[in-house]
């Protein structure tokens, strides 16, 4: 490189390139030497030679875009058939008319690659879907549980109201008739000094055989109903006392609160 010729690639060169602001007119050298950095990447492109991709698309895409000679072979025989271009094939000329395209095959996968990922992917589909399932079943299971649950409750604190009730009308109507003794001590409210005035000693001297086991509240209340009605002949959901078992028994709607709703 002669020693007036200024070195475009060199730092001095891209500094006074930098100095250069808009508006003011651009110096000779300087427009020269972006014109031949321009021409130098040109002739770089061109010369760039192509990988064997890039030849192969080329030589592919032309290939397509030409129509079938006579020298093909088999086009050849298709004349001797009968066959004209641009007719079906077949007999009656129905059939394919362009050929088949091609399926370029670009990664690494071996054949039947495909099949195994759409298997997998179906697979894996199948896995999220069964864990939907899984969830919404528990989630459905929790919320039937928790139903059942609250529906046990409501009964029990039903059961528990209409047992206070009808031990207050079993001490009513036992008094009324000079019982002054429950025939059970649950048939009548309990009292809290009955509980104040047992000793540990007399706890400490049940044995196995007179523990017994306690009863709900549903079924003290469906004993003392039935101590009610055989005996007093009287209804709690009613509220009233009959003359007799038949009065009771024509008039009464049933046993149970659900009767009586």
């Amino acid at each position: 490189m002669a020693d007036d010729e200024d070195d475009y690639m060199s730092d001095a060169f891209l500094k006074q390139i930098k100095e250069v602001r808009p508006g003011v007119p651009m110096p000779k050298r300087v427009k020269d030497a972006l014109k031949r950095e321009a021409m130098h990447k040109e002739k770089n492109i061109k010369n760039r030679q192509k990988t064997y991709k890039e030849q192969e698309q080329e030589s592919r895409e032309a290939l397509l875009h030409n129509t079938i000679s006579n020298e093909n072979r088999g086009f050849a025989l298709l004349q001797k058939m009968g066959y004209k271009p641009g007719q079906g094939l077949g007999k009656e000329g129905a059939g394919r008319v362009d050929p088949i395209p091609l399926n370029i095959k670009t990664d690494r996968g071996g054949i039947g690659i495909e099949e195994v990922k759409k298997r997998k992917a179906e697979e894996k589909l199948e896995q999220y879907r069964h864990k939907v399932r899984v969830r919404q079943h528990a989630e459905n299971q929790s919320l039937e549980d928790y139903r059942a649950r609250m529906r046990t409750e409501r009964e029990d604190r039903q059961a528990e109201g209409d047992l206070r009730k009808s031990q207050r009308a079993c001490e009513q109507l036992d008094s009324q008739r000079g019982i002054s003794v429950p025939r059970e001590s649950w048939y009548w409210p309990e009292a809290t000094q009955e509980k104040e005035e047992q000793s540990d000693e007399e706890t400490e001297v049940k044995t196995e055989n007179d523990e017994e086991e306690e009863l709900g509240s549903l079924d003290k209340l469906q004993i003392l109903t039935s101590y009610l009605r055989g005996v007093h002949y009287y209804c709690i959901w009613c509220g009233t006392t009959y003359n007799d078992e038949e009065d009771l028994t024509s008039n009464c709607p049933g046993a149970t609160s659900t009767d009586h709703d």
